[in-house]
């Protein structure tokens, strides 16, 4: 991994002119002591040191990187490799950013750790690490999130996590953050290990940092195996955790382009979608300012994906800079569009992606039609499909 890791926060509290702390009061002294700790952690090499040792023995680290020669064939010879994220302990990225934060909150000295979550993927690794350092948990889920995400629901409490249902809203994921900000207001002794990069300062920073393991290993596989980088890297936005994960180390390679493929759902129209770079504006949510999918009257837009790890109407604030910087290109892929890339995954490489990577490989698969044989894209396969077999049941599309 490069040096670059926790190496100071870009540009203070802000991308461009996103991210900030737009917090309650109560809140400003917990915010701050988390940054401060922070900061002294990132300069302490045995924390570093603890880190990387429990991504290489716990999580399993390296990740490996998969040259898809049976997927390549359907794309006219453009070569196509999944980083596999997948194949980590807990079955998807979320345990790298999870394993980070929970080593920090064991440095403040907490107990009790809370969480919010959508696919369910960072409620399980949440409650992973939570056993792991031996620490009490709640993960606060939407009660439509909780139905449709039954398998990681057992496992969150097979590992000892309090599973909270949260029936306000639409009962996904914006409502399960809302309930877990209002529990850390209620108890500021809590540490809320949030799960994509988003939230106040130094939250999208901390969460970039503990990612971008990602693509610092796919940047070194790539150039150990093919002497050259990728022409693109894709990855799935909902938050945006996989995704700038993925871009951070490539981000000062012009030549490789950086593609987030957001949900649009059955449509962009109210409601069908939560593609929020391509139909949203800048605004504040959750703490900070990003770009935003609001109703007519201002507030957060209803949002929908029949990926549950995407649909939140806001977006991590680096993604809003990557778009305004024209760094980053940002397209849509809806639920019929993952569904058939879903499938093609699975009957042609064997590999059952979740219907949040599905999304990322229905970008790639649209991209590589723009692009020549032989040219290299990387996706981000950021976590396994079990979790979504019932979804995929129901829909009937497996004969």
């Amino acid at each position: 991994m490069r040096e670059e890791i926790m190496a100071g926060f870009p540009n203070g509290a802000m991308y461009g002119s996103f991210g900030g702390s737009y917090i309650p009061r109560e809140l400003e002294p917990v915010m701050a002591e988390i940054a401060r700790e922070y900061e002294r952690c990132r300069a302490d090499g045995t924390f570093k040191e603890e880190y990387l040792r429990l991504l290489k023995e716990y999580v399993g680290r390296p990740s490996a990187l998969t040259e898809c020669l049976n997927l390549s064939k359907e794309t006219g010879g453009v070569r196509i490799f999944l980083k596999r994220e997948d194949l980590n302990h807990t079955g998807a990225h979320k345990i790298n950013n999870c394993i980070g934060q929970a080593l920090l909150a064991r440095r403040m000295g907490k107990k009790r750790l809370i969480a919010e979550t959508g696919a369910g993927m960072h409620g399980v690794a949440t409650a992973t690490v939570a056993a792991l350092m031996g620490m009490e948990c709640d993960i606060y889920m939407g009660a439509v999130d909780i139905a449709r995400q039954a398998p990681n629901v057992l496992r969150m409490k097979a590992l000892g996590a309090n599973v909270v249902s949260v029936e306000d809203g639409q009962k996904t994921l914006k409502e399960a953050v809302d309930a877990a900000l209002a529990a850390l207001c209620a108890d500021t002794s809590l540490f809320y290990l949030i799960g994509s990069a988003v939230g106040p300062h130094p939250y999208p920073t901390m969460v970039q940092d503990f990612q971008r393991i990602i693509g610092d290993e796919a940047r070194a596989q790539m150039l150990e195996r093919e002497g050259r980088l990728p022409d693109a890297v894709v990855a799935c936005v909902g938050g945006g955790s996989n995704a700038i994960g993925a871009f951070t180390a490539f981000i000062g390679d012009k030549d490789v382009r950086l593609i987030g493929v957001e949900p649009a759902g059955r449509g962009l129209t109210y409601g069908g979608h939560a593609a929020t770079l391509t139909m949203g504006e800048p605004g504040v949510l959750h703490g900070f300012r990003s770009y935003l999918l609001t109703d007519g009257a201002g507030e957060p837009a209803e949002v929908y994906s029949i990926a549950a790890g995407l649909d939140y109407p806001s977006v991590g604030p680096a993604h809003a800079d990557l778009k305004v910087s024209g760094r980053g290109e940002y397209i849509c892929a809806g639920d019929e569009e993952a569904l058939e890339a879903f499938k093609l995954l699975c009957r042609t490489e064997g590999i059952i992606p979740a219907l949040e990577s599905s999304h990322a490989l229905a970008g790639a698969m649209r991209t590589a039609k723009e692009m020549k044989p032989g040219d290299i894209v990387i996706v981000n396969l950021s976590g396994r499909g079990d979790k979504d077999m019932e979804t995929i049941a129901k829909l009937g599309i497996i004969e």
